[in-house]
């Protein structure tokens, strides 16, 4: 029987029920096997035992007991996804710098979390791997993972405080210096907060009627640039969400190209970019 596109399912594990995770969850959904082991390896299977928070279930041959609610979220289409390749910028051993590549999700959902930044981290470092901050599946650019709970706290506090040099390359519609001239700023408020987006022209291509833009961000709002840019008449090149006219079959072209920050353990100046 071809399995549905998409489930949640939830069990509490009674007496009498198999010992193993995988033999409950395919009994109660309905789902092979096969199709439930593959879901625990890309995690979308997890369990709940007394007293704690629940956690992702890769191992296969994983047993329960009676008490235990397993979970399974599967969605056909997300678990079939091969992700790219994030590269690794920097090392520090309780934080890492990474080049994500357009199409890589940063962290995962209840559905899964193979397709992420954060898992290729926690499997090419060994260590656990928390977010800090995120750039949208669409966006390419330096994320950084924090490799321990102080260091998640410590660097998304520098994010939330502002604390951080944020600066993106945007490839925008339309000719940006003879509309507004070389530089600017956006301050329109989005989602009821305050938000600032710099902006300066790089260059110009008027073959492809495209401006490249470096853009700094002091606020990280939602979409900021994507909402910012597209709100002064000239969205980013792809954008599938802000904009019109500005298809473009390379995909989006936004990139987080640089990070600058005091390093809260040693209070070393850390500057990140690019290649």
């Amino acid at each position: 029987m071809t399995p549905p596109e998409r489930l949640s399912f939830r069990h509490r594990v009674v007496a009498g029920d198999t010992p193993g995770a995988a033999d409950v969850l395919a009994r109660v959904s309905g789902l092979s096997k096969g199709v439930v082991k593959d879901a625990m390896r890309k995690g979308a299977v997890h369990v709940g035992r007394a007293g704690r928070t629940p956690n992702r279930l890769r191992r296969e041959t994983a047993t329960v007991r009676p008490g235990d609610v397993l979970e399974i979220h599967y969605d056909a289409a997300l678990l079939a996804l091969v992700p790219p390749e994030a590269r690794l910028v920097r090392d520090a051993v309780r934080w890492s710098a990474w080049d994500k590549p357009a199409g890589l999700l940063t962290q995962g959902t209840p559905f899964g979390d193979h397709a992420t930044l954060l898992r290729q981290a926690e499997k090419a470092l060994g260590r656990p791997a928390l977010p800090v901050h995120r750039l949208d599946r669409e966006v390419s650019g330096l994320v950084l993972v924090a490799h321990d709970e102080r260091a998640a706290a410590a660097l998304s506090a520098l994010f939330r405080e502002g604390r951080v040099v944020k600066r993106y390359r945007a490839e925008v519609l339309g000719d940006v210096a003879f509309a507004l001239g070389r530089e600017g700023v956006v301050e329109t408020p989005l989602d009821g907060k305050n938000a600032r987006t710099l902006w300066r022209v790089v260059s110009h291509d008027a073959e492809r009627g495209a401006t490249t833009l470096d853009v700094t961000i002091e606020t990280g709002r939602q979409h900021q640039i994507r909402r910012h840019l597209e709100s002064i008449g000239h969205p980013v090149l792809g954008d599938p969400r802000y904009g019109a006219g500005n298809k473009n079959r390379d995909g989006m072209r936004l990139a987080a190209v640089f990070l600058a920050f005091a390093e809260p353990f040693t209070g070393e100046t850390v500057e990140l970019s690019r290649a």
